[in-house]
């Protein structure tokens, strides 16, 4: 099939989205699927840049910067994105192109409007992938009200729903929040897992044996530290557990909350919790291999569920997980069903430090942990079966697509032949 994917992250960005799109790219394209990504870039100086990754084609079409600046500008930015993209998209040598699926990642929300364009000048069918559903989650969070701008983003996120044929979310407990959109004809509705393809194992350039966590079952944290994340009972953990020598704390990454969270461990002295910068995505299998219990935090007030791209790192890696979250998410019963390690629901610093000192004594005692962790990955969250889930869905609806089109031509051609001459 030749897939157009349209995204607003991609290496070289290193988050947790860029690194999943580039590997579901690279399993397409070894798949035997034609793929075209299709980015955003306000560094572009022309309306767009052609290269080719991995086999993978990648077009990034001129637009306004939506990284790293204000929430108004960034609101700004990302309503003008889709319209900047088919507008430069039109320029390019990819104009032409009839594509056989458009598939596109939220976040963000506002790809719609080029979505649908790509799908009605093909002809074919979308599929969107959903990661986190927004608005909803920032209301959770406390961070909007059900006000003017909870309004705005829910007309904008709808609307992208509505342009999609088949919407693939992260967990079952998604489901409940489209029922009614999924009961147009036409439309459907699935779990479509994270993923991750094969680690890469290229080195790290963090050496924990030569920091001062040397010696200690070593915790670790590698990704975004922000608001959603709500890190801060990951930091009174570490100042609890300060007396054991034996245990230690690594947050690696960047965000929002990063610099906060820092000298907030440098104010409390913490001496057994160590900050680095984010790292390469592909140094992080290596880093895995020098730790002992991986991190997971979101924040109590989230009411939508949640599987973390770090977990699935942990996972692939053999690294058990101490997790908290917020109640009811599905990563809960996944955690404790599969035996990974240990999760705590209740936002309480005196259930979390007892679940993690009970964790570290039963490393040395189960020593199945790291096969079930990987066992876990292999059958839930590979790129392979992803890339499979995705095109099925749109070979379905292409041959729909292509059976109407032959039955309209048919009627067509019937009520030619049922017309008297005169």
């Amino acid at each position: 099939m030749r897939i157009a994917l349209i995204a607003d992250t991609f290496p070289p960005f290193r988050t947790s989205g860029a690194v999943q799109l580039r590997d579901l790219s690279r399993e397409l394209v070894r798949q035997g699927h034609e793929l075209t990504v299709l980015l955003p870039s306000a560094e572009l100086k022309q309306a767009w840049s052609l290269e080719t990754m991995d086999g993978v084609e990648v077009l990034r079409l001129a637009a306004p910067k939506i990284k790293d600046i204000s929430y108004l500008r960034r609101t700004v930015g990302e309503f003008l994105m889709p319209f900047a993209m088919k507008r430069n998209f039109r320029k390019s040598p990819l104009a032409k192109v009839k594509w056989d699926g458009v598939v596109w990642y939220a976040p963000s929300i506002f790809h719609g409007p080029f979505a649908k364009a790509l799908k009605r000048a093909s002809g074919c069918k979308g599929y969107l992938i959903i990661r986190d559903i927004f608005p909803e989650w920032a209301v959770d969070m406390g961070l909007m009200g059900r006000g003017l701008p909870y309004r705005f983003f829910d007309m904008v996120a709808r609307y992208q729903y509505s342009v999609a044929d088949t919407i693939g979310v992260q967990t079952p407990g998604n489901l409940t929040y489209f029922k009614d959109w999924a009961t147009r004809p036409g439309r459907s509705l699935e779990v479509l897992q994270n993923w991750l393809g094969p680690a890469a194992g290229i080195g790290c350039s963090i050496n924990v044996s030569k920091t001062s966590l040397h010696g200690r079952k070593v915790f670790v944290y590698a990704g975004n530290m922000g608001i959603a994340q709500g890190m801060d009972i990951l930091l009174d953990l570490a100042e609890r557990l300060r007396s054991r020598g034996d245990i230690g704390f690594l947050f690696v990454g960047r965000g929002s909350d990063a610099k906060r969270l820092a000298a907030e461990s440098a104010a409390r002295g913490l001496d057994n919790v160590l900050f680095r910068d984010e790292i390469h995505p592909d140094e992080i299998p290596d880093l895995y291999a020098q730790c002992h219990v991986g991190l997971v935090a979101l924040d109590c007030r989230h009411k939508s569920h949640n599987i973390p791209g770090k977990f699935l790192t942990y996972m692939q890696s053999g690294l058990p997980v101490l997790a908290n979250i917020n109640r009811g998410n599905d990563l809960a019963e996944l955690i404790r069903g599969e035996g990974v390690g240990a999760v705590s629901e209740d936002n309480s610093l005196d259930t979390l430090a007892e679940l993690a000192e009970d964790l570290i004594a039963r490393l040395d005692s189960d020593a199945a942990f790291k096969s079930r962790c990987k066992a876990l990955f292999s059958h839930q969250f590979s790129a392979e079966a992803a890339a499979q889930q995705v095109v099925t869905a749109l070979g379905v609806h292409q041959k729909e697509t292509q059976r109407q089109s032959a039955s309209a031509a048919k009627s067509n051609e019937e009520s030619k032949l049922s017309i008297p001459r005169v």
